[in-house]
């Protein structure tokens, strides 16, 4: 295998030492949408530290079915409630459930609209009511932006001006036109083009994300995988995570 080459590795659980074979693991890591960007930016510092070759799969539906019941899969993240609903299937390893992310809530508008004010609670109820059409989707995030809404008082007020969002980032809606104001993830919605990214909801409004990482029960590179785990949680993982505008799991 491949020596590591910073000093970092000696803190991963071994990583040098993870195989008796002459080559590198390859590991397979399974993400949800919102996670993808800081796991790959993860994926790729940890191959460079450890030898190991790391490909990141953004997997949903029958796919991800289907790669949890026969692999190749080694890592999974997603938000805390599915990770524990796949150790109840036994599909994942109980026990390495590992938070490692916080992704903050994040509102864009249309290019060429005017960017509202949102500093304040009372500006963001007036930017959401002010807006033709808002969007947002069904996952973590659209669940904590109706959430938001409903705690100003805004569900039914809002209703039939709301379009959520399936198969791709609110994004990607936004800039096709199909509303003029999104809610999604800070991390997938700073610079597409097509939008423009506002800021976080105010306070109490901006209720993050959580995204745990941990072992797939059929992968074949165990040992590996929770070093790749260890590395995701590490001092030298921050900075990379916060470049991808999420920030380190609160120990």
């Amino acid at each position: 295998m491949r020596g590591c080459r910073t000093a970092v590795a000696a803190s991963l659980l071994g990583a040098c030492a993870l195989l008796p074979q002459a080559q590198a693991a390859e590991l397979v890591v399974l993400t949800n949408q919102g996670a993808t960007p800081g796991v790959t930016e993860l994926g790729n510092a940890f191959a460079r530290i450890s030898g190991h070759k790391v490909t990141v799969i953004q997997e949903a539906g029958k796919a991800l079915d289907a790669r949890l019941a026969n692999g190749p899969a080694d890592v999974i993240t997603g938000n805390p409630e599915q990770i524990e609903a796949l150790v109840r299937k036994g599909q994942v390893v109980g026990g390495t459930e590992t938070p490692f992310a916080l992704a903050s809530l994040g509102v864009s508008v249309r290019a060429g609209l005017a960017k509202p004010d949102i500093s304040t609670v009372d500006a963001y109820k007036a930017a959401l009511l002010a807006a033709r059409k808002i969007g947002y989707s069904r996952g973590c995030s659209g669940t904590h932006a109706a959430e938001g809404i409903a705690k100003l008082g805004l569900t039914e007020v809002l209703k039939s001006k709301t379009v959520f969002t399936d198969g791709g980032p609110v994004v990607e809606f936004l800039a096709k036109g199909d509303f003029d104001l999104g809610i999604q993830q800070t991390n997938i919605m700073v610079g597409v083009p097509g939008t423009d990214y506002v800021g976080t909801p105010p306070g109490f409004l901006n209720d993050p994300c959580p995204s745990s990482a941990a072992l797939v029960k059929v992968s074949r590179q165990p040992e590996a995988a929770r070093a790749m785990i260890a590395f995701m949680i590490s001092p030298e993982a921050a900075p990379l995570l916060r470049k991808t505008f999420v920030e380190p799991a609160k120990p």
